[in-house]
């Protein structure tokens, strides 16, 4: 593109955008954090998943977020349709929510962008519904990176609220949510945010696309 010789793209984003879906295996893991169960899709280790996770971290890379949509909605169609079969409750797609000052520092929400690629069917109701409104970060926190893991809990304790402005409180009780990060590493942020959603009710599944 034209734009991309007037303004270089970052190593990361550019060897990321010459990467398709078949050159980044999903890798489903479960963990053990803090007393909840997260799944991560991609191992943090592989070079590729990394510049991926970094490009559409930090530089807000459409194609990183196709790729991680791509496998995500390769993830999400076998689990959806497991819940779907055995249970009756409403399905919700939620991304890990930034505070209103860091997006405004940043220009985007990472894990957002991600969930807004997913097919059709993921977002309009068809197998589930995305509602990025549902969850806020209602206070702003330090970045997670920024601190020891001993400080990580207690920065996001009671940081998240659910607003009830998508979907009534009252209505989360007949719901299963599928909660997105774009990483994990102690899974304290997975877990504080998790806390009002199963507090109106809602099952909860915890999803980030890799463990760093």
């Amino acid at each position: 593109m034209v734009l991309d010789a007037i303004i270089p793209l970052r190593g990361r984003s550019a060897r990321t955008k010459q990467r398709t879906i078949d050159d980044i295996p999903l890798m489903p893991t479960p963990y053990d954090l803090l007393g909840v169960r997260i799944t991560t899709l991609m191992d943090y280790q592989n070079p590729a998943v990394q510049d991926l996770i970094r490009s559409l971290k930090y530089d807000g890379s459409r194609h990183a977020a196709e790729l991680a949509a791509s496998l995500l909605a390769d993830y999400l169609r076998e689990e959806v349709a497991t819940q779907r079969q055995f249970s009756a409750r409403k399905i919700l797609i939620i991304p890990m929510p930034l505070h209103t000052s860091r997006v405004r520092e940043r220009g985007f929400n990472q894990i957002a962008l991600v969930l807004d690629q997913l097919p059709k069917e993921f977002r309009d109701g068809t197998l589930a519904i995305l509602a990025p409104e549902t969850l806020v970060r209602s206070h702003a926190t330090k970045p997670q990176t920024k601190l020891l893991r001993s400080e990580r809990l207690s920065n996001v304790k009671d940081a998240f609220e659910v607003t009830g402005d998508e979907i009534p409180s009252h209505r989360l009780r007949s719901t299963h949510v599928f909660l997105i990060d774009d990483v994990t590493t102690t899974g304290a942020t997975l877990k504080h945010a998790s806390a009002p959603l199963r507090k109106s009710g809602a099952t909860v599944t915890l999803l980030a696309l890799a463990r760093a």
